[in-house]
């Protein structure tokens, strides 16, 4: 980079390069992260990066990976229900049993091996009772983590539940896709029901894809969720709001680019108001997975926008959900 380039430009190559080693560590989790090989993906010296590391991600880099993978596990503990914990310690990147049940011990407060026995008994309440337990959102891993724990007084039991309903989709299919390469910019921090974030992030998103005359017919835009809100604390949610562009197209400043992974997903569709989606998605996972077949794979979910609300008769969102799936 030109050493003459304004404070503003500078500012974007660096998160530029953070963005990037934080869509190489999401995509190689099950893999050895060592600091020397993340600092060459950001292109900063070994010496340097885990400082700059933790200045832009708010959190050291051994400690964000090490959440990732724990956030991970709880959701293949809650969502694949016949897998070994033993096998999602593995594909979660841990080296052994014992190295995954202390740090799943430490950020939950009690064994994987409980804290899945408590998401099944949670289900089983809700599939009799229609209610969720204490009035908790129905498959909170917090929540169940907590019970599993007895009010463990750490992470789960200092996290906020409330009662949910759940918004059936209109439609749902099976569709297979090929890699999608997207333009993206990111946000960390908390977003639900937040529909000026997002027109700010979907603002700008499109102003430099329009100047570089990226936009066609084909063009969608999507919202991709990195990590499950009722597991990861709400000033750590990422989210990156995307449009498709050809492949080949490079990265500048704040915005990144990425592929999404190609493969089977699951699509529902739903018109829904800003208050709806946290209960869209409940029915999903919570309703229609467990009678669909298919189990949660570990490539990106994401929503996909069908329409403009400001010109819908009710201002409702027309979207789509896509979640990877595999059989199960």
């Amino acid at each position: 980079m030109d050493h003459h380039s304004s404070p503003s430009a500078s500012r974007a190559e660096y998160l530029s390069r953070i963005h990037r080693v934080v869509d190489y560590i999401e995509r190689h989790l099950a893999e050895p992260l060592p600091l020397e090989q993340l600092a060459g993906v950001a292109c900063f010296s070994p010496y340097h990066f885990h400082r700059l590391f933790t200045a832009h991600a708010g959190e050291p880099l051994y400690q964000f990976v090490l959440r990732l993978r724990i956030e991970r596990a709880a959701n293949q503990l809650l969502h694949n229900p016949g897998k070994s914990v033993t096998a999602i310690a593995l594909d979660c990147g841990f080296g052994s049993s014992a190295a995954f049940a202390r740090a799943f011990h430490a950020a939950f407060g009690t064994s994987a091996t409980a804290f899945r026995a408590a998401c099944r008994k949670n289900r089983e309440a809700i599939r009799k009772t229609g209610q969720d337990l204490d009035d908790a959102a129905p498959y909170d891993p917090c929540k169940v983590a907590a019970m599993a724990a007895g009010d463990h007084p750490g992470r789960a039991g200092s996290m906020s539940t409330s009662a949910r309903p759940e918004k059936p989709a209109q439609s749902v299919r099976i569709e297979t896709i090929e890699p999608m390469p997207v333009a993206y910019v990111r946000h960390i921090g908390p977003y639900a029901g937040d529909s000026a974030l997002f027109g700010r992030l979907f603002g700008r998103l499109s102003q430099w894809v329009g100047a570089r005359g990226l936009f066609g017919p084909g063009t969608k835009l999507l919202t991709i969720y990195h990590d499950n809100p009722e597991v990861t604390e709400p000033e750590k949610l990422r989210i990156s709001v995307c449009a498709t562009v050809p492949a080949g197209t490079a990265p500048e400043g704040e915005v990144g680019v990425m592929t999404i992974d190609g493969g089977k997903y699951a699509v529902a569709g739903f018109e829904l108001d800003t208050t709806e989606f946290g209960a869209a998605w409940q029915w999903f996972m919570g309703t229609w997975f467990p009678a669909s077949g298919f189990q949660p794979d570990d490539r990106t979910c994401f929503e996909l926008c069908l329409n403009d609300p400001r010109q819908h008769p009710e201002g409702k969102f027309v979207v789509e959900f896509w979640e990877p799936v595999r059989p199960l």
